[in-house]
């Protein structure tokens, strides 16, 4: 059921996504397509936020602040999944072809960890740590605000 919860954990989580994204565009290189990179990852943070966040609020301040990090740890989880299976169908049609499917998948992972690891910035870090405290602590506010 729709409530001012869950569509403020929704937007917040969405801006959380689109500023992390944005905050991690430097790290892909020069050379890197960016396309819709930002707006599929706030997309992500929208749908995140309104399923994760918006369901566990009411249960106190605190634990809203730890649910909004939770939120942003799967906002991370599920755009470096999306995004790195984007990345090994174009590199699995264009120039490395895996050796099945297997290969393939565990191409998946590897291209997680390797794009992972590029987020470990103050930047990126930064904005997931303190978005989700903040974007936790809106949608806590938001449902004692709105019953």
């Amino acid at each position: 059921m729709p409530t001012a919860a869950k569509l403020v954990a929704a937007l917040c989580f969405a801006a959380v996504g689109w500023l992390a994204a944005n905050a991690h565009v430097p790290a892909l290189g020069s050379n890197a397509s960016v396309g819709a990179f930002r707006e599929m990852t706030a997309l992500i943070g929208l749908l995140i936020g309104w399923r994760v966040m918006g369901n566990r609020v009411g249960k106190g301040m605190a634990e809203a602040v730890g649910s909004g990090l939770l939120t942003s740890m799967l906002l991370v989880f599920f755009a470096l999944l999306l995004f790195s299976g984007y990345l090994m169908i174009d590199r699995s049609l264009t120039s490395q072809p895996y050796d099945g499917p297997m290969d393939a998948v565990l191409g998946v992972f590897e291209l997680m960890m390797e794009q992972g690891r590029k987020m470990l910035t103050v930047g990126v870090l930064g904005v997931l740590i303190l978005g989700g405290m903040l974007g936790g602590a809106a949608a806590e506010w938001a449902r004692a605000r709105w019953r």
